[in-house]
């Protein structure tokens, strides 16, 4: 049995439902649920056999995992926004980050060239909105629905790094990566992903009850608008165009000393 790990956000569970549930054959799994910056650690470790990591981590990682070419999320209007109760100046600023290598923090990192926040603090990403509203933070670097939730806070956004990252390359962002150990059967491994993606896509309703399970009291049109955000064409196949991107952000990120340099 597979050890199999990723995030409980709808984009994940949705994808992984009809593998998870044998509804596609495939290798027989074992779950764990737990959020990036969780996995991305664990994953250094060597933890898991198949799990889902933030691409930004995949420096550490490679030496042993592959990278598949689906299950992930990378796309566009999807990125990561930086969020304030009002303040347009980071300069000393104690700024919430969901995770030290999360692809939220390299993109960060990479478009706040120059300016030299007060603090970094790394937090569970419930607490970072609540966090910013009370003033426990300046600022906060959010991801997935928060894009559709943050003016509930009473926050604005003071950067969408998506729309920062597509103006400067072109390319989408890649967010979240599925790596599966080396020695595994990376054909197999990938036919049954995409097979549990095109099965999600034909059958929405077969995972609603999956998926809202895990969804942490989301409102269900925040789960729909999740999952057509993150779950698209790049989850089935990264394609050319995809690895483009993986390349250009780890590209970037080693020329400015932020991750060590990686051939893909």
């Amino acid at each position: 049995m597979l050890e199999l790990a990723y995030s409980p956000c709808p984009n994940d569970t949705f994808t992984f439902h009809a593998w998870t549930h044998g509804l596609v054959g495939g290798p027989e799994v074992s779950v764990t649920y737990a959020d990036v910056d969780v996995t991305n650690h664990a994953a250094e470790r060597g933890e898991f056999d198949v799990v889902k990591v933030s691409y930004a981590a995949l420096p550490w990682l490679l030496d042993k995992y592959e990278l598949l070419p689906c299950g992930g999320a990378l796309g566009r209007g999807c990125g990561p926004l930086v969020l304030t109760a009002g303040r347009t100046d980071l300069a000393g600023a104690v700024i919430a980050v969901p995770g030290e290598r999360t692809t939220a923090y390299l993109l960060f990192r990479l478009w706040l060239a120059g300016v030299e926040p007060g603090r970094i603090e790394v937090v569970p990403f419930h607490e970072i909105m609540p966090g910013v509203r009370d003033g426990r933070f300046d600022a906060g670097l959010v991801i997935h629905e928060a894009r559709f939730t943050y003016h509930r806070y009473g926050l604005t956004s003071l950067a969408d790094l998506g729309e920062w990252w597509e103006g400067e390359t072109g390319t989408p962002i890649p967010l979240g990566a599925i790596l599966a150990r080396k020695g595994l059967d990376t054909a197999e491994l990938t036919e049954t992903i995409r097979a549990s993606v095109r099965y999600a896509w034909a059958h929405p309703e077969a995972s609603r009850d999956y998926v809202v399970e895990h969804a942490q009291e989301m409102a269900d049109d925040v789960v729909a608008q999740h999952i057509g955000l993150y779950v698209n064409s790049f989850t089935e196949d990264l394609g050319d165009e995809g690895y483009a991107a993986v390349r250009t952000l780890l590209g970037r990120a080693a020329e400015a000393g932020l991750v060590p340099k990686v051939a893909l």
